[in-house]
């Protein structure tokens, strides 16, 4: 099946997805932490990153080849992990990690998916990743890790940046729920949604099938507040280290901020890192990832494998990234955006705008290989004032920066 709709960017597809999708499940998606500060930062800090074109040079064979863990893969980009995706489309979790494995690149999948462990390893012959959190119940975060290696998944990606979960003010605005509990407001907004209300009865309400299986879940107040419920705020570096003990293969460690934490990545034996504020959804007032990369770089002298999401949204964003040293890009928004809007085609359309997008780039800057970009492209960021801030009131308009999760 071939996708042949409208959609030319990532900004495109967030429009096709805010119009298929409630309201109540669009913001699930779309928003971040209290104010959503940081979720705008994100976005201004990546656009203050200007390229350097390069002419002439030699452009005229160029290829995205990059190497992770060992492992090829055909353009330097990750689908990251993204709770409910069931909720874009049925069997969500699966639909990215058959796009994924089309366009040749790694799909991770959410501890908070809606498909079940063995549903994603089956889905496409494409590299699988396991996002794990480390919950109060570590047996049942230590059957996850078991599992998926019993599965094939190829590495394991801690997430770290949760001790509590952000507040989630367009979730408790929306009453959003998970089951879903259909308010008068919520129900008047089906019937605006008639594509997706039909989709949604014939395949069943989205279930966190990972954790309902392993936790026996519940009805809660919202997903944060179910996620506040079940994660440890005691988990440090030493539950790092014993999961680095139970698990083989690369071990990434995602959420982190500090470049003080390369050193002791290094000292516990940690592959990679994901330098991450969550995308807005958690401190609000975080720096943006782009901000500490170069630092990131200067600590780990290539002993690790630096990746970083957060705000990206086309090959411009994934070059500013590499060129400041980054070895690959998450992303989580982008594709649920597309997923909403057209399942599994339609992420496999987006990833291919990304990979065209990226291409002119390298043409562009004189980056022939993913080796050739370098901090010598980047331009120092431009004064705080023309940074993009979000509207009174601290949410973005449609017409705003996209200022969203990787």
């Amino acid at each position: 099946m071939t996708y042949s709709a409208d959609p030319q960017s990532i900004a495109d597809y967030r429009e096709a997805a805010r119009r298929r999708l409630p309201r109540m499940i669009f913001d699930f998606y779309d928003g971040g932490a209290d104010s959503e500060n940081t979720l705008a930062y994100n976005r201004a800090a990546l656009d203050a990153r200007r390229l350097l074109g390069s002419a002439p040079v030699d452009v005229g064979r160029r290829s995205q080849k990059t190497t992770l863990f060992g492992r090829t893969f055909e353009m330097p980009l990750i689908i990251g992990p993204t709770g409910l995706a069931a909720a874009a489309w049925p069997k969500g979790d699966a639909a990215l990690a058959r796009a994924a494995g089309r366009a040749g690149i790694p799909f991770v999948m959410s501890t908070a998916g809606t498909c079940t462990q063995e549903e994603v390893a089956a889905a496409g012959d494409g590299a699988k990743w396991m996002q794990l959190y480390l919950f109060k119940n570590r047996e049942f975060s230590a059957r996850i890790v078991d599992k998926a290696d019993e599965l094939g998944f190829e590495a394991i990606e801690v997430t770290v940046d949760n001790a509590v979960a952000g507040k989630r003010l367009r979730d408790a605005r929306n009453g959003f729920t998970l089951p879903f509990r259909w308010t008068p407001a919520n129900l008047a907004g089906l019937a605006l949604r008639p594509g997706w209300s039909l989709q949604m009865a014939r395949a069943g309400a989205p279930r966190l099938e990972v954790m309902a299986a392993g936790l026996g879940l519940e009805r809660t107040d919202t997903i944060a507040e179910l996620m506040q419920s079940q994660l440890d705020p005691s988990v440090c570096w030493d539950d790092i280290a014993r999961l680095r003990d139970r698990w083989k293969k690369p071990l990434i460690v995602k959420g982190v901020l500090d470049p003080a934490h390369v050193a002791r990545a290094l000292a516990i034996g940690v592959d990679g890192l994901v330098i991450s504020n969550h995308g807005g959804r958690q401190l609000d007032g975080a720096v943006a990832p782009i901000d500490t990369l170069p630092d990131f770089v200067s600590e780990a002298r290539g002993r690790l494998t630096l990746l970083i999401d957060s705000g990206f949204r086309s090959g411009c964003d994934i070059a500013r990234a590499l060129a400041l040293g980054a070895d690959a890009v998450q992303i989580g928004r982008a594709t649920l955006y597309a997923l909403a809007a057209g399942g599994e085609a339609a992420v496999f359309h987006a990833l291919s705008l990304l990979k065209a997008e990226l291409d002119v780039v390298q043409a562009l800057t004189g980056a022939a290989g993913i080796a050739d970009f370098h901090p010598g492209m980047i331009r120092s960021p431009a004064p705080h004032s023309v940074l993009a801030r979000p509207k009174p009131g601290g949410l973005l308009q449609p017409s705003d920066s996209l200022a969203l999760q990787a």
